[in-house]
């Protein structure tokens, strides 16, 4: 299983010094980040990120609201394949005409990042799942209006806000889903109570094995009470742990 870190986690650490973030990720163990609105440090988390020999297959990007040649051409200067657009906020999940628009003007977006070679993708807080558009969650809604090349990226615990058992969307959802943000903690809207993965509530380990064509599994905190350094290296530790005692049982 391959793993990321979403680098919005360690935003106030970044702002300082962000050549040093950088630098503790790889010591920690990770080999992948998921930037965010990266255009503006393009240049010098490009540097950072080859000095410590880290990729960033996947990136958060505000493709609806922001120029989209320049975010890709940001994106393919930093190796970034996959696009994401982060966040739109609940307004704009209670309508279909509104999910409707919302999903063609991804899909037109998708199709200028296949001109610089990127794919495009949507990520998910609870509001698309609290909502219900004819029968089915906005988001399942969304995925239906969405082009074959586009991917989605489940935030699991917000989906677990949201009111959805994280598991079974992830079977629903099937082979849209290329990305998953892993984090645990009560479940709640506290983002500051948020945990460490296998500290929580969330069924983080099966929610990993329900995404059959995950290609990268993100680790995020919205927030913590603690070091957050700590917080995604026992993330980490905990993810690389039950991966390798699950080989040792299939052995």
């Amino acid at each position: 299983m391959s793993y990321s870190i979403q680098l919005y986690t360690l935003r106030n650490a970044m702002q300082e010094d962000l050549p040093g973030t950088i630098k503790k990720v790889a010591e920690i163990g990770y080999t992948q980040v998921e930037p965010y609105n990266f255009v503006a440090t393009a240049k010098e988390l490009g540097t950072a990120l080859k000095e410590n020999g880290l990729r960033a297959p996947s990136g958060h990007a505000p493709l609806l609201s922001q120029d989209q040649d320049e975010i890709f051409a940001a994106a393919k200067e930093l190796g970034i394949s996959t696009v994401i657009d982060p966040y739109l906020p609940a307004e704009h999940w209670q309508k279909a005409e509104d999910i409707q628009a919302t999903a063609a003007k991804l899909n037109a977006a998708a199709k200028k990042g296949a001109e610089y070679g990127i794919r495009v993708g949507y990520h998910n807080h609870a509001w698309e799942l609290e909502s219900t558009i004819e029968g089915t969650t906005a988001l399942e809604y969304f995925e239906s209006l969405l082009d074959p090349e586009l991917v989605l990226e489940v935030d699991t615990y917000w989906a677990y806000v949201g009111g959805q058992n994280p598991v079974d969307l992830l079977a629903r959802l099937g082979e849209r889903v290329k990305f998953i943000h892993i984090k645990d903690g009560p479940g709640t809207t506290d983002t500051k109570a948020q945990q460490p993965a296998g500290q929580g509530t969330i069924p983080v380990l099966d929610v990993v094995a329900a995404a059959k064509s995950l290609e990268v599994g993100v680790v995020e905190f919205d927030d913590y009470a603690g070091d957050i350094f700590e917080g995604i290296a026992e993330s980490l530790a905990f993810l690389q742990g039950s991966a390798t005692t699950a080989q040792d049982v299939n052995a």
